[in-house]
């Protein structure tokens, strides 16, 4: 997440959310995504009366984000049109907001807040895998028309592409996103810094594992070499360093982040959070009461609906990578999306065909990217692309990683 400074009070109507940012596999057929175990651990946490207030008190938890479906709603006509029946496409929004409860601590609020972490979440029809594409914050994009907090609408412009959450919130960060991909965006869900440190520290922390020791001021972070569990504090400043981290850059930023969202993802489903109602309840508490989310997701049946059918998805069909993208032609230290690699990868998503995904190779952990940034479409005949998948010959695979990796191996 980004260590920018700046913050408003929420959006005003029409505008939909402008909370909170992030900020949403020992063996293969460990299942990812535990949120369809609610029922159980509601089962589990008690029956009849007492059952009931813990399902409502989780229920309530989430917020409804009525504003951007009216927003959208106004919109209507333009939006793509969904392809592929029971495919979906969430779009998961962070920001770096200092308001809200526990944030003021990460900054003053200077009346500004942008899109801070944005990847786009695709499920494929049937629950066969899941695809995480981050969306560089710099990425220069059309931004359309959006209202404003004070109820005015602002131009079309082109924009680094946090300017949309800026400037109209949720809703105008999903048409934004939808005119750079063509791709229905069916959810979305927002969540703030407070609570993602809910979320990891509710989990007893998530492993990490660090070639060289972290210190790291500005991020407060002060961590040894190798195997680490990382608190909620810890976690928030691990995934929004870039001073001191890595190269400095986004690029190694967002995959610090793909990585550590795998290794929290193989936490979460572990049996013994899943099968313990003692741990059980403190992560769905800290997840729902997190969210801020479109109607249709606002509550646990809600979320069950989406998720139940990904219990069974192999952490290994669960992909992380980032929009191909290279350094914008105009300014170096904004981006720009690498062609026809960028449309193939939406191309895919909207049809939904598979992503495959290759690694780096050994050799290539921890040198600086060339020319091109991860993410970008490389041959299939990668010679490790059999690491996660194994693509035809005619088909494109992206640099990325799957929630199967160990971040230490």
């Amino acid at each position: 997440m980004s260590g920018s400074e700046g913050a408003r009070e929420p959006l005003g109507p029409g505008l939909g959310a402008s909370a909170l940012g992030v900020g949403l596999g020992r063996r293969r057929r460990r299942r990812w995504f535990g949120a369809g175990a609610a029922v159980v651990g509601l089962l589990l946490l008690g029956t009849g009366v007492a059952g009931w207030v813990v399902y409502a008190k989780l229920d309530g938890n989430i917020t409804p984000d009525e504003a951007a479906a009216a927003e959208l709603a106004r919109y209507a006509k333009e939006r793509p049109t969904a392809l592929v029946k029971d495919a979906q496409n969430v779009l998961l929004i962070g920001s770096d907001s200092r308001a809200g409860d526990g944030n003021s601590a990460y900054g003053r609020d200077s009346g500004t807040e942008r899109s801070d972490t944005t990847i786009l979440l695709h499920l494929s029809a049937g629950r066969r895998s899941a695809t995480a594409v981050s969306i560089p914050r710099d990425l220069m994009v059309d931004v359309p028309a959006c209202r404003r907090p004070d109820g005015s609408r602002s131009a079309p412009t082109f924009a680094m592409f946090n300017y949309s959450f800026q400037t109209g919130g949720s809703a105008c960060t999903i048409r934004t996103v939808e005119k750079l991909t063509d791709i229905r965006i069916d959810h979305h869900v927002v969540v703030d810094f407070h609570g993602f440190k809910k979320m990891v520290d509710a989990l007893d922390g998530v492993e990490v594992c660090l070639k060289e020791p972290i210190r790291d001021k500005a991020a407060r972070l002060r961590l040894p070499a190798g195997r680490v569990t990382l608190d909620g504090e810890q976690a928030l400043g691990y995934v929004r360093a870039r001073k001191t981290l890595g190269d400095g850059s986004d690029t190694d930023r967002m995959d610090r982040q793909q990585r550590f969202l795998g290794a929290l993802v193989n936490k979460a489903q572990s049996n013994d959070v899943l099968l313990n109602p003692v741990k059980l309840y403190p992560v769905l508490d800290a997840a729902t009461s997190s969210l801020t989310t479109d109607p249709d997701l606002a509550s646990l049946r809600g979320l069950y609906e989406l998720v139940r059918g990904l219990r069974d998805i192999p952490t290994e069909q669960v992909r992380f990578l980032t929009v191909p993208r290279e350094s914008y032609v105009y300014n170096a230290n904004r981006d720009q999306l690498v062609e026809p690699a960028a449309e193939r990868l939406f191309e895919r998503l909207r049809t939904d065909a598979p992503v495959a995904v290759t690694g780096k190779s050994p050799e290539e952990e921890g040198k600086p990217e060339k020319s091109a940034k991860p993410g970008n479409s490389t041959s299939s005949e990668s010679p490790d692309h059999d690491k996660y998948t194994s693509p035809s010959p005619s088909e494109p695979s992206f640099e990325g990683n799957t929630a199967g990796d160990h971040t230490c191996a």
